[in-house]
Protein backbone atom coordinates (compact mmCIF):
# COMPACT_ATOMS: atom_id res chain seq x y z
CA UNK A 1 0.00 0.00 0.00
CA UNK A 2 1.18 3.64 -0.91
CA UNK A 3 -0.60 5.70 0.95
CA UNK A 4 0.63 8.86 2.98
CA UNK A 5 1.55 9.29 6.41
CA UNK A 6 -1.25 11.23 7.46
CA UNK A 7 -3.39 8.50 5.50
CA UNK A 8 -1.57 5.71 8.21
CA UNK A 9 -1.86 7.68 11.56
CA UNK A 10 -4.16 7.37 14.19
CA UNK A 11 -6.38 10.19 13.52
CA UNK A 12 -7.14 13.06 16.37
CA UNK A 13 -11.28 12.78 15.77
CA UNK A 14 -11.13 9.22 15.42
CA UNK A 15 -9.95 9.20 19.10
CA UNK A 16 -12.26 11.51 20.54
CA UNK A 17 -15.29 9.37 18.72
CA UNK A 18 -13.44 6.03 20.48
CA UNK A 19 -13.19 8.14 24.27
CA UNK A 20 -17.12 9.37 23.66
CA UNK A 21 -18.33 5.95 22.85
CA UNK A 22 -16.20 4.40 25.94
CA UNK A 23 -17.75 7.03 28.65
CA UNK A 24 -21.47 6.75 27.24
CA UNK A 25 -21.54 2.91 28.02
CA UNK A 26 -21.88 1.76 32.02
CA UNK A 27 -20.46 -1.30 31.68
CA UNK A 28 -17.03 0.46 30.07
CA UNK A 29 -16.40 2.14 33.15
CA UNK A 30 -17.23 -1.18 35.38
CA UNK A 31 -14.86 -3.17 33.65
CA UNK A 32 -12.03 -0.37 33.95
CA UNK A 33 -12.56 0.22 37.49
CA UNK A 34 -12.78 -3.50 38.16
CA UNK A 35 -9.61 -4.09 35.65
CA UNK A 36 -7.53 -1.13 37.00
CA UNK A 37 -7.89 -1.65 40.50
CA UNK A 38 -7.93 -5.51 40.59
CA UNK A 39 -6.16 -6.99 37.37
CA UNK A 40 -7.32 -8.01 33.88
CA UNK A 41 -7.89 -12.06 35.07
CA UNK A 42 -9.74 -10.97 38.71
CA UNK A 43 -12.03 -8.71 36.52
CA UNK A 44 -12.84 -11.15 34.17
CA UNK A 45 -13.40 -14.33 36.74
CA UNK A 46 -16.82 -15.61 36.02
CA UNK A 47 -17.86 -17.69 39.56
CA UNK A 48 -20.88 -18.91 37.48
CA UNK A 49 -17.71 -20.44 35.23
CA UNK A 50 -16.17 -21.43 38.64
CA UNK A 51 -18.58 -23.50 39.83
CA UNK A 52 -19.35 -25.11 36.37
CA UNK A 53 -15.59 -26.97 37.64
CA UNK A 54 -15.66 -28.67 40.38
CA UNK A 55 -12.48 -30.73 41.54
CA UNK A 56 -13.66 -33.78 41.86
CA UNK A 57 -13.60 -36.81 38.99
CA UNK A 58 -14.87 -40.14 38.00
CA UNK A 59 -10.97 -41.35 37.32
CA UNK A 60 -8.48 -39.84 39.19
CA UNK A 61 -4.70 -41.37 39.98
CA UNK A 62 -3.37 -41.12 43.31
CA UNK A 63 -0.16 -39.13 42.66
CA UNK A 64 2.89 -38.04 44.90
CA UNK A 65 3.94 -34.68 46.59
CA UNK A 66 3.43 -31.98 44.27
CA UNK A 67 6.53 -30.67 42.70
CA UNK A 68 8.01 -27.11 41.87
CA UNK A 69 10.47 -26.13 38.91
CA UNK A 70 10.26 -22.21 40.69
CA UNK A 71 12.44 -19.81 38.85
CA UNK A 72 13.55 -22.30 35.69
CA UNK A 73 12.19 -23.09 32.57
CA UNK A 74 12.13 -27.13 33.71
CA UNK A 75 8.11 -27.98 33.80
CA UNK A 76 8.70 -30.38 30.83
CA UNK A 77 11.05 -32.19 32.67
CA UNK A 78 9.16 -32.03 35.96
CA UNK A 79 6.72 -33.43 33.64
CA UNK A 80 8.34 -36.13 32.62
CA UNK A 81 9.52 -37.02 35.72
CA UNK A 82 5.98 -36.84 37.52
CA UNK A 83 4.88 -39.89 35.07
CA UNK A 84 7.70 -41.65 35.81
CA UNK A 85 7.67 -41.50 39.40
CA UNK A 86 3.44 -42.31 39.40
CA UNK A 87 5.32 -45.82 37.84
CA UNK A 88 7.46 -46.43 40.48
CA UNK A 89 5.96 -45.66 43.52
CA UNK A 90 3.04 -48.00 42.24
CA UNK A 91 5.73 -51.02 41.53
CA UNK A 92 7.09 -50.44 44.96
CA UNK A 93 4.50 -49.47 46.81
CA UNK A 94 5.89 -46.06 48.16
CA UNK A 95 4.41 -43.69 49.64
CA UNK A 96 6.08 -40.32 48.13
CA UNK A 97 9.01 -40.40 45.90
CA UNK A 98 10.36 -37.63 43.81
CA UNK A 99 13.40 -37.92 41.10
CA UNK A 100 16.19 -35.03 41.02
CA UNK A 101 15.28 -32.53 38.07
CA UNK A 102 19.00 -31.16 38.95
CA UNK A 103 20.55 -34.54 37.61
CA UNK A 104 19.18 -34.14 34.41
CA UNK A 105 19.40 -30.49 34.54
CA UNK A 106 23.05 -30.51 34.69
CA UNK A 107 23.31 -33.13 31.68
CA UNK A 108 20.49 -31.28 29.10
CA UNK A 109 22.84 -27.88 29.90
CA UNK A 110 25.94 -30.10 28.77
CA UNK A 111 23.98 -31.74 25.57
CA UNK A 112 22.62 -28.95 24.56
CA UNK A 113 25.57 -27.05 24.57
CA UNK A 114 27.46 -29.72 22.46
CA UNK A 115 24.77 -30.02 20.36
CA UNK A 116 24.69 -26.19 19.70
CA UNK A 117 28.46 -26.28 18.46
CA UNK A 118 27.87 -29.33 16.31
CA UNK A 119 25.23 -27.40 15.23
CA UNK A 120 27.52 -24.76 14.16
CA UNK A 121 29.83 -27.14 12.57
CA UNK A 122 26.81 -28.12 10.55
CA UNK A 123 25.96 -24.74 8.75
CA UNK A 124 29.55 -22.91 8.67
CA UNK A 125 28.16 -21.71 5.47
CA UNK A 126 25.28 -19.86 6.57
CA UNK A 127 25.12 -16.35 6.86
CA UNK A 128 24.40 -15.42 10.70
CA UNK A 129 21.48 -13.78 9.98
CA UNK A 130 20.15 -16.27 7.57
CA UNK A 131 16.77 -18.09 9.61
CA UNK A 132 17.97 -21.34 9.87
CA UNK A 133 21.22 -19.59 11.88
CA UNK A 134 19.03 -17.19 13.78
CA UNK A 135 16.55 -20.42 14.93
CA UNK A 136 19.75 -22.50 15.65
CA UNK A 137 21.70 -19.43 17.72
CA UNK A 138 18.09 -17.79 19.36
CA UNK A 139 18.84 -19.98 22.86
CA UNK A 140 21.76 -22.23 22.62
CA UNK A 141 21.44 -23.78 26.17
CA UNK A 142 18.16 -22.49 26.78
CA UNK A 143 15.67 -24.53 29.29
CA UNK A 144 12.99 -25.65 27.70
CA UNK A 145 12.30 -29.21 25.47
CA UNK A 146 10.55 -31.83 24.96
CA UNK A 147 9.85 -35.23 26.09
CA UNK A 148 11.85 -36.44 23.33
CA UNK A 149 14.61 -35.01 24.76
CA UNK A 150 13.59 -36.18 28.50
CA UNK A 151 13.57 -39.76 27.01
CA UNK A 152 17.33 -38.91 25.42
CA UNK A 153 18.91 -37.83 28.46
CA UNK A 154 17.47 -40.90 30.34
CA UNK A 155 18.27 -43.23 27.94
CA UNK A 156 22.19 -41.92 28.22
CA UNK A 157 22.45 -40.92 32.15
CA UNK A 158 19.72 -42.78 34.02
CA UNK A 159 17.98 -41.30 36.91
CA UNK A 160 18.37 -40.39 40.42
CA UNK A 161 16.62 -39.70 43.29
CA UNK A 162 16.46 -35.99 44.57
CA UNK A 163 18.50 -37.32 47.64
CA UNK A 164 20.97 -38.30 45.42
CA UNK A 165 21.23 -34.75 43.96
CA UNK A 166 18.73 -32.21 45.40
CA UNK A 167 18.26 -28.56 43.89
CA UNK A 168 20.30 -25.64 44.37
CA UNK A 169 19.95 -22.08 43.97
CA UNK A 170 20.92 -22.10 39.61
CA UNK A 171 18.32 -24.74 39.42
CA UNK A 172 15.80 -23.43 40.96
CA UNK A 173 16.45 -20.02 39.33
CA UNK A 174 18.52 -20.57 36.26
CA UNK A 175 18.50 -17.88 34.43
CA UNK A 176 21.70 -16.18 35.30
CA UNK A 177 23.59 -19.60 35.42
CA UNK A 178 22.15 -20.19 31.23
CA UNK A 179 22.70 -16.17 30.40
CA UNK A 180 26.35 -16.27 31.02
CA UNK A 181 26.48 -20.31 29.54
CA UNK A 182 24.65 -19.07 26.50
CA UNK A 183 27.28 -16.32 26.00
CA UNK A 184 30.11 -18.60 26.45
CA UNK A 185 28.70 -20.71 23.28
CA UNK A 186 28.25 -17.79 21.04
CA UNK A 187 31.30 -16.93 21.23
CA UNK A 188 33.00 -20.45 20.63
CA UNK A 189 30.56 -20.63 17.62
CA UNK A 190 32.24 -17.38 16.52
CA UNK A 191 35.72 -18.62 16.77
CA UNK A 192 34.44 -21.68 15.08
CA UNK A 193 32.95 -19.71 12.34
CA UNK A 194 36.52 -17.66 12.38
CA UNK A 195 38.17 -20.64 12.04
CA UNK A 196 36.78 -21.94 9.30
CA UNK A 197 36.81 -19.29 6.98
CA UNK A 198 40.53 -19.01 7.71
CA UNK A 199 40.90 -22.40 6.37
CA UNK A 200 41.03 -24.83 9.52
CA UNK A 201 39.67 -28.39 8.84
CA UNK A 202 36.88 -30.61 10.47
CA UNK A 203 39.49 -32.12 12.94
CA UNK A 204 40.65 -29.09 13.49
CA UNK A 205 37.59 -27.31 14.85
CA UNK A 206 36.26 -30.70 16.10
CA UNK A 207 39.31 -30.82 18.45
CA UNK A 208 38.40 -27.08 19.18
CA UNK A 209 35.07 -27.68 19.86
CA UNK A 210 35.77 -30.31 22.38
CA UNK A 211 38.27 -28.55 24.54
CA UNK A 212 35.66 -26.16 24.76
CA UNK A 213 33.11 -28.45 25.98
CA UNK A 214 35.97 -28.40 29.09
CA UNK A 215 34.58 -25.13 29.94
CA UNK A 216 30.91 -25.92 29.24
CA UNK A 217 30.96 -29.10 31.94
CA UNK A 218 33.11 -26.36 34.27
CA UNK A 219 30.31 -23.91 34.10
CA UNK A 220 27.88 -26.36 34.97
CA UNK A 221 29.71 -27.62 37.96
CA UNK A 222 30.34 -24.77 39.50
CA UNK A 223 26.77 -23.76 39.16
CA UNK A 224 24.99 -26.79 39.84
CA UNK A 225 27.52 -29.02 41.65
CA UNK A 226 28.69 -32.52 39.76
CA UNK A 227 26.43 -35.11 39.32
CA UNK A 228 26.99 -38.51 41.09
CA UNK A 229 28.56 -41.21 39.03
CA UNK A 230 27.11 -43.82 42.26
CA UNK A 231 24.69 -43.38 44.85
CA UNK A 232 22.96 -44.57 47.70
CA UNK A 233 19.00 -45.43 47.65
CA UNK A 234 16.80 -45.56 50.84
CA UNK A 235 13.29 -46.11 50.79
CA UNK A 236 10.12 -47.56 53.11
CA UNK A 237 7.57 -49.34 51.72
CA UNK A 238 3.86 -47.88 52.83
CA UNK A 239 1.78 -49.45 55.52
CA UNK A 240 -1.01 -50.62 53.51
CA UNK A 241 -4.15 -50.07 55.64
CA UNK A 242 -5.82 -53.46 55.17
CA UNK A 243 -2.80 -55.16 56.99
CA UNK A 244 -4.35 -54.87 60.55
CA UNK A 245 -7.45 -56.47 59.50
CA UNK A 246 -5.57 -59.62 58.26
CA UNK A 247 -4.07 -62.67 59.57
CA UNK A 248 -2.05 -64.51 56.64
CA UNK A 249 -3.26 -62.90 54.03
CA UNK A 250 -6.80 -63.65 54.83
CA UNK A 251 -10.06 -62.19 57.34
CA UNK A 252 -8.98 -61.63 60.74
CA UNK A 253 -10.71 -64.76 62.54
CA UNK A 254 -9.42 -64.05 66.17
CA UNK A 255 -12.41 -61.04 66.87
CA UNK A 256 -14.53 -63.16 68.76
CA UNK A 257 -11.82 -65.41 70.87
CA UNK A 258 -11.86 -64.78 74.39
CA UNK A 259 -7.93 -65.04 75.21
CA UNK A 260 -6.04 -62.29 72.40
CA UNK A 261 -2.62 -64.26 73.03
CA UNK A 262 -4.24 -67.74 71.48
CA UNK A 263 -4.49 -65.44 68.13
CA UNK A 264 -1.26 -65.45 66.36
CA UNK A 265 -2.29 -62.60 64.43
CA UNK A 266 -0.09 -59.69 63.69
CA UNK A 267 -2.62 -57.56 65.04
CA UNK A 268 -2.38 -58.65 68.38
CA UNK A 269 1.82 -58.26 68.54
CA UNK A 270 2.84 -55.75 70.88
CA UNK A 271 3.37 -52.74 69.77
CA UNK A 272 6.42 -50.53 69.71
CA UNK A 273 7.73 -47.15 67.99
CA UNK A 274 9.97 -49.04 66.07
CA UNK A 275 9.30 -48.82 62.12
CA UNK A 276 8.88 -52.13 61.05
CA UNK A 277 8.07 -51.37 57.52
CA UNK A 278 10.13 -52.98 54.92
CA UNK A 279 13.04 -51.58 53.25
CA UNK A 280 14.69 -51.05 50.04
CA UNK A 281 18.59 -50.23 50.08
CA UNK A 282 21.56 -49.81 47.68
CA UNK A 283 24.71 -49.25 48.20
CA UNK A 284 26.72 -47.51 45.57
CA UNK A 285 23.94 -48.48 42.38
CA UNK A 286 24.71 -46.12 39.15
CA UNK A 287 22.20 -43.94 37.79
CA UNK A 288 21.55 -46.35 34.81
CA UNK A 289 20.65 -49.34 36.77
CA UNK A 290 18.86 -47.18 39.32
CA UNK A 291 16.34 -46.24 36.06
CA UNK A 292 16.33 -50.17 34.73
CA UNK A 293 16.00 -51.55 38.21
CA UNK A 294 12.96 -48.75 39.66
CA UNK A 295 11.59 -47.51 36.86
CA UNK A 296 8.93 -49.92 35.61
CA UNK A 297 8.08 -48.97 31.96
CA UNK A 298 10.92 -47.66 29.09
CA UNK A 299 10.88 -44.47 28.11
CA UNK A 300 11.40 -45.48 24.80
CA UNK A 301 7.95 -46.80 24.67
CA UNK A 302 6.01 -43.87 24.18
CA UNK A 303 5.00 -41.57 21.15
CA UNK A 304 4.08 -38.14 20.48
CA UNK A 305 0.69 -36.86 18.97
CA UNK A 306 0.11 -34.19 18.00
CA UNK A 307 -3.67 -32.24 17.32
CA UNK A 308 -2.75 -29.49 15.21
CA UNK A 309 -5.85 -28.65 12.50
CA UNK A 310 -3.23 -26.56 9.37
CA UNK A 311 -3.64 -27.32 6.30
CA UNK A 312 0.02 -27.46 6.03
CA UNK A 313 0.00 -30.08 8.54
CA UNK A 314 -1.95 -33.07 7.08
CA UNK A 315 -3.35 -35.11 9.60
CA UNK A 316 -2.03 -39.21 10.04
CA UNK A 317 1.22 -38.17 9.04
CA UNK A 318 4.56 -38.29 10.79
CA UNK A 319 6.75 -35.31 10.92
CA UNK A 320 10.48 -34.21 12.48
CA UNK A 321 11.89 -31.27 12.56
CA UNK A 322 15.03 -30.27 12.00
CA UNK A 323 17.83 -29.20 14.47
CA UNK A 324 15.24 -30.19 17.68
CA UNK A 325 17.60 -32.68 19.78
CA UNK A 326 19.52 -31.93 22.62
CA UNK A 327 21.88 -35.00 22.76
CA UNK A 328 23.12 -34.84 18.96
CA UNK A 329 23.13 -38.64 18.82
CA UNK A 330 19.72 -39.39 19.48
CA UNK A 331 18.06 -37.60 16.99
CA UNK A 332 15.59 -34.74 16.21
CA UNK A 333 12.54 -34.46 17.70
CA UNK A 334 9.25 -36.09 16.03
CA UNK A 335 5.22 -36.22 16.50
CA UNK A 336 2.24 -38.04 14.50
CA UNK A 337 -0.34 -35.64 13.90
CA UNK A 338 -4.02 -37.11 14.62
CA UNK A 339 -7.72 -35.74 14.41
CA UNK A 340 -8.57 -34.56 17.66
CA UNK A 341 -11.53 -38.11 18.31
CA UNK A 342 -8.06 -40.18 17.68
CA UNK A 343 -6.01 -37.50 20.11
CA UNK A 344 -8.31 -37.81 22.68
CA UNK A 345 -9.36 -41.21 22.47
CA UNK A 346 -5.64 -42.79 23.10
CA UNK A 347 -5.84 -39.90 26.68
CA UNK A 348 -8.76 -41.44 27.61
CA UNK A 349 -8.04 -45.41 27.27
CA UNK A 350 -4.21 -44.07 28.84
CA UNK A 351 -5.98 -42.85 31.86
CA UNK A 352 -8.67 -45.22 32.40
CA UNK A 353 -5.98 -48.06 32.70
CA UNK A 354 -4.54 -45.88 35.39
CA UNK A 355 -1.71 -44.47 33.65
CA UNK A 356 -1.15 -40.24 33.84
CA UNK A 357 -0.36 -38.68 30.87
CA UNK A 358 2.49 -35.79 29.91
CA UNK A 359 1.13 -33.30 27.72
CA UNK A 360 1.51 -29.73 26.63
CA UNK A 361 -0.26 -26.71 25.53
CA UNK A 362 -0.68 -22.56 25.94
CA UNK A 363 -0.87 -22.20 29.40
CA UNK A 364 -1.51 -18.39 29.53
CA UNK A 365 -5.03 -18.53 27.64
CA UNK A 366 -8.11 -18.17 29.67
CA UNK A 367 -5.99 -19.40 32.22
CA UNK A 368 -6.22 -18.63 36.14
CA UNK A 369 -3.14 -19.18 36.91
CA UNK A 370 -3.30 -18.70 41.22
CA UNK A 371 -6.57 -20.14 41.56
CA UNK A 372 -6.16 -23.04 39.06
CA UNK A 373 -8.40 -22.97 36.37
CA UNK A 374 -7.95 -23.34 32.67
CA UNK A 375 -11.37 -22.62 30.94
CA UNK A 376 -12.66 -19.84 28.34
CA UNK A 377 -16.02 -19.87 30.78
CA UNK A 378 -13.83 -18.98 33.93
CA UNK A 379 -11.86 -16.21 32.71
CA UNK A 380 -14.28 -14.00 30.44
CA UNK A 381 -11.99 -11.01 29.20
CA UNK A 382 -14.48 -11.32 26.03
CA UNK A 383 -17.43 -9.88 28.76
CA UNK A 384 -14.52 -7.31 30.38
CA UNK A 385 -13.55 -5.71 26.60
CA UNK A 386 -16.48 -6.25 25.01
CA UNK A 387 -15.23 -8.25 22.53
CA UNK A 388 -15.30 -11.86 20.77
CA UNK A 389 -11.93 -14.19 21.00
CA UNK A 390 -12.77 -16.33 18.09
CA UNK A 391 -9.41 -17.72 17.30
CA UNK A 392 -9.57 -21.80 16.63
CA UNK A 393 -6.87 -23.69 17.33
CA UNK A 394 -5.52 -23.81 13.83
CA UNK A 395 -5.12 -19.73 13.97
CA UNK A 396 -3.86 -20.26 17.20
CA UNK A 397 -0.72 -22.55 15.85
CA UNK A 398 -0.30 -21.10 12.34
CA UNK A 399 -0.50 -16.90 14.11
CA UNK A 400 2.18 -17.72 16.85
CA UNK A 401 -1.17 -17.12 19.15
CA UNK A 402 -0.78 -20.14 21.42
CA UNK A 403 1.92 -22.70 20.02
CA UNK A 404 2.70 -25.14 23.26
CA UNK A 405 5.23 -23.53 25.92
CA UNK A 406 4.09 -25.25 29.01
CA UNK A 407 3.69 -29.23 30.16
CA UNK A 408 1.97 -30.62 32.70
CA UNK A 409 0.38 -34.52 33.61
CA UNK A 410 -2.78 -35.23 33.28
CA UNK A 411 -3.77 -37.05 36.36
CA UNK A 412 -7.52 -37.79 36.00
CA UNK A 413 -10.69 -36.82 33.93
CA UNK A 414 -14.35 -37.01 34.51
CA UNK A 415 -16.61 -38.57 32.73
CA UNK A 416 -20.59 -37.26 32.53
CA UNK A 417 -23.45 -39.44 31.69
CA UNK A 418 -22.48 -39.81 28.21
CA UNK A 419 -19.05 -41.83 29.00
CA UNK A 420 -17.81 -38.25 27.10
CA UNK A 421 -15.14 -36.10 29.28
CA UNK A 422 -16.13 -32.84 30.56
CA UNK A 423 -13.41 -32.05 32.71
CA UNK A 424 -9.64 -33.23 33.24
CA UNK A 425 -7.46 -33.35 36.30
CA UNK A 426 -4.15 -31.19 35.85
CA UNK A 427 -0.78 -31.99 37.92
CA UNK A 428 1.41 -29.26 37.54
CA UNK A 429 4.90 -28.37 38.66
CA UNK A 430 4.25 -24.86 40.22
CA UNK A 431 4.32 -25.89 43.91
CA UNK A 432 1.37 -26.55 46.38
CA UNK A 433 0.27 -22.71 46.25
CA UNK A 434 -0.59 -22.83 42.98
CA UNK A 435 -3.70 -23.99 42.08
CA UNK A 436 -5.92 -26.20 44.63
CA UNK A 437 -2.68 -27.72 46.60
CA UNK A 438 -1.11 -27.64 43.33
CA UNK A 439 -3.63 -29.02 40.75
CA UNK A 440 -5.52 -27.37 38.36
CA UNK A 441 -8.99 -28.50 36.58
CA UNK A 442 -9.40 -28.08 32.87
CA UNK A 443 -12.93 -27.78 30.96
CA UNK A 444 -13.17 -30.47 28.05
CA UNK A 445 -13.79 -27.33 25.59
CA UNK A 446 -10.09 -25.56 26.94
CA UNK A 447 -8.66 -28.94 26.02
CA UNK A 448 -9.72 -29.11 22.21
CA UNK A 449 -8.56 -25.97 21.61
CA UNK A 450 -5.33 -25.63 23.52
CA UNK A 451 -3.83 -29.09 23.95
CA UNK A 452 -1.75 -29.85 21.28
CA UNK A 453 0.59 -32.74 22.51
CA UNK A 454 0.10 -36.00 24.41
CA UNK A 455 2.80 -38.73 25.37
CA UNK A 456 1.40 -41.76 24.80
CA UNK A 457 2.48 -45.40 25.32
CA UNK A 458 2.37 -47.29 22.47
CA UNK A 459 -0.30 -49.88 23.51
CA UNK A 460 -3.19 -47.41 23.56
CA UNK A 461 -2.93 -46.36 19.66
CA UNK A 462 -4.71 -47.27 17.34
CA UNK A 463 -3.46 -49.36 14.74
CA UNK A 464 -3.76 -46.93 12.09
CA UNK A 465 -1.46 -44.59 14.32
CA UNK A 466 0.72 -47.51 15.38
CA UNK A 467 1.24 -47.93 11.69
CA UNK A 468 2.49 -44.41 10.93
CA UNK A 469 5.24 -44.79 13.29
CA UNK A 470 7.05 -46.69 10.77
CA UNK A 471 6.10 -44.17 8.20
CA UNK A 472 8.95 -42.05 6.54
CA UNK A 473 8.55 -38.14 8.27
CA UNK A 474 8.28 -35.05 6.47
CA UNK A 475 10.92 -32.74 7.72
CA UNK A 476 9.95 -29.45 9.00
CA UNK A 477 12.03 -26.37 9.98
CA UNK A 478 13.25 -26.10 13.13
CA UNK A 479 10.99 -22.26 13.19
CA UNK A 480 7.45 -24.07 11.82
CA UNK A 481 4.66 -24.18 14.74
CA UNK A 482 4.87 -26.59 17.13
CA UNK A 483 8.14 -26.43 18.03
CA UNK A 484 8.50 -23.92 20.69
CA UNK A 485 9.94 -25.81 23.56
CA UNK A 486 8.20 -26.20 27.01
CA UNK A 487 9.35 -24.03 30.09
Amino acid sequence: MTTDASARAIKPELLRTYTEDFNKDRANLIAADAAVSAGVLKAATDYRGVRALPRDFSIELKQGSITNQERSGRCWMFASLNTLRYELMHRWNLEDFEFSETYLFFWDAMEKSNTYLENVLRTLDEPTDSRLFEAINWGPSDDGGWWQMFAALVNKYGLVPKSAYPESENSRNSDDFKQYLNSKLREFAAELRRRSAAGAGEDELRTLKDEYMGTVYRICAVSLGEPPEKFDFFARTKDDAEDDKKCDGKACKCEDKSDAKACKCDKNKDKTGKDERPQIREIGITPLEFYKKYVPVDVNDFVTLANAPLKSRPFNQRYRIRFSANVAEAGDMEFVNVPLDVFKKAALDQLTAGHPIWFACDCTQFALRKDGFFDQSVVRVDQLFGTEFTGDKAHGLEYGDSPSNHAMTFTGVNLGEDGKPNRWKVENSWGKDAGKDGYYVMSDAWFDRYVTELIIRKEYLDDATRALLTAEPVELDPWQPLTRRCR
